[in-house]
């Protein structure tokens, strides 16, 4: 009898220790490319100060990760900026919430075909960013350019039919964010994320419009609403927010990811 209630003790002190190892894990998104990167450096400090396990699950499109984070599939993803996790909330209803800040990646304009904004052609074909928030981004740095007016400038959601005045007859195509490096070669100009630029080899520098460090669009780790304060939440904050993980977005995006967490 000793040795069976021994046994079951022994038994009952794995089950509850294979219990806590799993609620020291984190299940977090991420978009492939350099971002993954910069958190995988997070994860490694998360597991050496908290001993915290950080999954990372790579998308490559915009709306699955907080779809998956919404029905519980993901703890926290971490890939957007405030305006565009809102723009999703109110379309969807996702009860998300903002954990910690990450970095500003500011978008930019490419041309394979022109090396200023100054040769843009009247009529030139325009490729945008189709997903809630980030085609508005592109049309005001398009309107503070004196490239077109919209109705109002700002209008973070606005799209082509915001427009009111375009005297340069501008063409616009709407594409998927991940799509934009690919179609480049086709348009004139497209508007890509930091993202997406940044692995198909285009440079900040070579834009012929971005972003300044004033960017509203700070990216951010999001969590279903009420996980905000959870542990394992606040450590893996803590855990991206430090030295190595601004040294490690230095080196993949060369000046291009500005610390959102630093005032």
């Amino acid at each position: 009898m000793q040795k069976l209630l021994i046994g079951g003790l022994t038994a009952l002190a794995l089950a509850v220790n294979v219990a806590n190892a799993e609620t020291r894990t984190i299940k977090m998104g991420t978009v492939a490319g350099p971002e993954t990167e910069v958190m995988e450096v997070a994860a490694r400090i998360a597991k050496e100060e908290f001993d915290l396990n950080v999954e990372i699950i790579e998308f490559t499109d915009y709306v699955t990760p907080n779809a998956a984070l919404a029905d519980g599939s993901l703890d926290a993803n971490a890939y957007q900026h405030e305006p565009y996790l809102q723009a999703m909330v109110n379309d969807r209803g996702y009860d998300l919430a903002i954990a910690g800040y990450t970095f500003v990646y500011p978008i930019g304009a490419y041309s394979e075909k022109y090396d200023s904004i100054e040769e843009l052609p009247d009529g030139a074909q325009i490729a945008l960013p189709n997903d809630p928030s980030n085609e508005g981004r592109a049309l005001i740095l398009m309107h503070n350019q004196g490239l077109i007016t919209l109705n109002d400038p700002s209008n973070l959601e606005a799209t082509p039919i915001d427009i009111a005045e375009n005297p340069r007859n501008f063409r616009f195509r709407e594409i998927e964010a991940a799509q934009l490096p690919r179609v480049l070669p086709d348009v004139d100009m497209a508007f890509i994320n930091n993202t997406f630029a940044q692995p198909a080899g285009l440079s900040l520098d070579d834009a012929l419009i971005k972003e300044g460090p004033e960017s509203p669009y700070v990216n951010l780790i999001a969590v279903r609403g009420g996980d905000e304060e959870r542990e394992e939440i606040r450590q893996l904050v803590d855990a991206y927010q430090r030295d190595e993980v601004i040294e490690k977005a230095e080196e993949l995006f060369k000046g291009a990811a500005v610390p959102g967490w630093i005032e």
